[in-house]
């Protein structure tokens, strides 16, 4: 990440009560917005690291890798000939990675992206839990564009894309769930 992320406070643990009180005096201080920002950002740094939480940067690659996948996957399901609707959709029950339609068809489909699959492949991070609340959110987006009746699949598009650079290897599961949960939803 960029140097002025590193404020005046060190990333070595503080406790809490030492991070109220850095805060209290930042806050009266007088600082612009950015000299202000940065120091908030550096003793909350130190807090995340202290509870041995991941990085602000580790984070923020994550977020950048899962979002370089998702368009990758995107061209690819284009090139299937699927017609994308929407992507990084949110409603109250979660996020839908890619809507499309093939066909007739909704397809839901969640994008998992890793560097390696060295702890599973990227599709084994879809389980039940995730199933379901995927399911919350696509019911909720049929209901509210008025698609109920229209036929309706969950896709999983698994991609592991080295580190090192190369290429990504993409593998796409049709209808890789059923429908899961509370309530109905038919395909």
């Amino acid at each position: 990440m960029a140097a002025w992320f590193t404020g005046h406070v060190p990333d070595s643990a503080v406790s809490r009560l030492e991070a109220r009180s850095t805060i209290r005096t930042l806050l009266s201080e007088n600082h612009d917005m950015a000299t202000l920002f940065r120091k908030l950002l550096g003793v909350w740094r130190s807090l995340v690291s202290r509870r041995g939480a991941r990085s602000v940067d580790s984070r923020f690659e994550d977020k950048l890798l899962g979002d370089r996948g998702e368009q990758t996957a995107v061209r690819f399901l284009k090139k299937q000939g699927y017609r994308i609707l929407a992507t990084q959709h949110r409603n109250t029950f979660g996020e839908i990675d890619i809507i499309a339609l093939d066909g007739d068809a909704a397809v839901f489909v969640e994008v998992k992206t890793r560097t390696s699959a060295q702890d599973g492949q990227p599709f084994e991070a879809v389980d039940r839990r995730k199933q379901e609340k995927l399911t919350r959110a696509a019911l909720a987006w049929l209901k509210t564009n008025r698609r109920l009746e229209q036929p309706a699949r969950f896709d999983i598009v698994s991609i592991v894309w080295p580190a090192a650079g190369g290429d990504p290897q993409l593998q796409h599961f049709r209808n890789a769930f059923e429908a899961t949960g509370r309530g109905q939803m038919f395909s």
